[in-house]
């Protein structure tokens, strides 16, 4: 049995090429050295047998060496027609690549497992090799998040977004951050993310994985309700306190016109009166501003149906007509699905509407050639969009960041009160407000539904 394996062979024509070698020295000892002639033959044919033996056995071997380096772990050696010698040997590959193939087909289902994961995760990840910037792994809704179809190195981000790029790169691992994101598909926008970081070690290299989370809606929705709060503590205290104000400045008025105050002349009673009267109207003026405050808090409820966009369009140019026309600005409708509509609050959607295109009839107003266009669309995320675009003066980045804070006007007689409106309507709606300006390039409010 000892002969039958790749060991015994090997081991037995090395004795007999021993036995071989040590033959010729007998022979000669012992005169028969005709005997040579046919010793020699023998030897060459045994070394050449022994060549050939550890020639097949290394060609078995550099097949094999083959097939793990394509990693080809289907190859299968045949072991029932294999030589004596090579039959151990081959079964031993196989064994071999059948484990390289199980494992690599586990490793395989891993990976797929962590992509399907990774694809309905409401998260965009990005993993990227700290010393080179070379992307390991960008998942489908980071893609989405950034409207980037592929990155090949985390310096590509810089190209298209050199601030939120920034962030990233300074982000430590264990460490958040909210960021800033902005996108120039289609349309630009920004957004807020939140930044997550996380680092780790593979075959020598360090790795940064990076996860973005859109937070900007959470955001507005907790900010909003923040404002509604304070708005709610801030006109309960202004009416209890001003409303007993105006109240005794009213019984002051009446008990003056009633009595006759020793010591004092008319024209001093007169002065009182309208002293009196400018606390009872001012206090009378303060209950309407908290009055007028507190309708922020008092949507609640939507009153929902299909809404035609350009009906919707139509009547607000009808509306506003004689105001675009006594100023001179050009509105135009551009509106390439006639048919789009939206599920929506028909007044309440158009006292949004009517207030943005009121703020942009100011902006255009001391234009050359003032225009101002209504325009909607479906977005790639099969969400509907609604800009209001101008020509005036735009806004600064500062001012662009505060006017959807109740309160906050550029204008002199502004209340603060239509922005922070608008805002909280269209979040009622399960929908966005923002806002693109430049100075002296005009504004475009966006209102996205989904």
């Amino acid at each position: 049995m000892i002969f039958k394996t790749f060991e015994g062979r090997l081991i037995l024509r090395v004795v007999l090429l021993l036995l071989t070698l040590s033959a010729p020295a007998i022979v000669v000892v012992n005169s028969l050295s005709e005997l040579l002639v046919f010793l020699l033959p023998l030897l060459v044919f045994q070394v050449y047998e022994l060549i050939h033996f550890l020639k097949k056995a290394q060609e078995e071997f550099n097949q094999f060496v083959e097939s793990v380096h394509y990693r080809d772990f289907n190859r299968y050696f045949n072991e029932k027609q294999a030589p004596v010698e090579l039959e151990v040997l081959r079964k031993g590959f196989n064994e071999i690549n059948s484990t390289f193939k199980a494992l690599s087909k586990e490793k395989e289902s891993q990976f797929q497992n962590l992509q399907q994961v990774m694809a309905l995760v409401n998260t965009g990840i990005l993993s990227y090799d700290v010393a080179t910037g070379e992307v390991v792994l960008m998942n489908a809704p980071l893609k989405k998040l950034l409207h980037l179809p592929h990155m090949q190195t985390i310096h590509y981000l810089a190209k298209r977004d050199q601030d939120l790029y920034e962030e990233v790169l300074k982000l430590q691992p264990g460490h958040t951050k909210i960021a800033t994101a902005h996108t120039t598909y289609l349309e630009k926008a920004s957004f807020k993310v939140l930044l997550s970081a996380t680092g780790f070690e593979n075959e020598g290299s360090n790795y940064k994985l990076v996860a973005f989370q859109n937070v900007n809606e959470a955001l507005d929705e907790t900010e909003s309700q923040a404002w509604q709060k304070l708005l709610n503590v801030m006109t309960h205290e202004i009416m209890n306190s001003v409303a007993p104000i105006s109240s005794l400045a009213d019984t002051l008025k009446n008990r003056l016109h009633e009595s006759t105050i020793k010591g004092i002349s008319s024209a001093d009673v007169e002065d009182l009166e309208v002293g009196i009267e400018t606390i009872k109207r001012r206090s009378q003026g303060l209950l309407r501003f908290a009055e007028t405050y507190r309708n922020l808090s008092k949507i609640t409820k939507l009153n929902l149906e299909t809404v035609n966009v350009q009906e919707l369009f139509g009547n607000l140019k009808q509306l506003m007509q004689p105001t675009l026309v006594q100023k001179n600005i050009q509105l135009t409708i551009v509106l390439k699905e006639p048919q789009i509509a939206i599920q929506a609050d028909t007044n309440l959607l158009d006292q949004v509407l009517i207030n943005l295109l009121v703020n942009a009839i100011e902006a255009v107003k001391d234009q050359p050639e003032p225009e101002i266009t209504l325009t909607a669309y479906t977005d790639s995320e099969n969400k509907t969009v609604i800009k209001i675009i101008d020509n005036g003066t735009g806004m600064s980045k500062e001012v662009q960041e505060k006017i959807f804070i109740p309160f906050f006007s550029t204008k002199k007689q502004g209340s603060g009160i239509g922005l922070s409106l608008c805002k909280q309507i269209i979040l009622l709606h399960r929908g966005t407000l923002q806002v693109q300006s430049e100075l002296g390039e005009g504004t475009v409010f966006s209102l996205r539904f989904g």
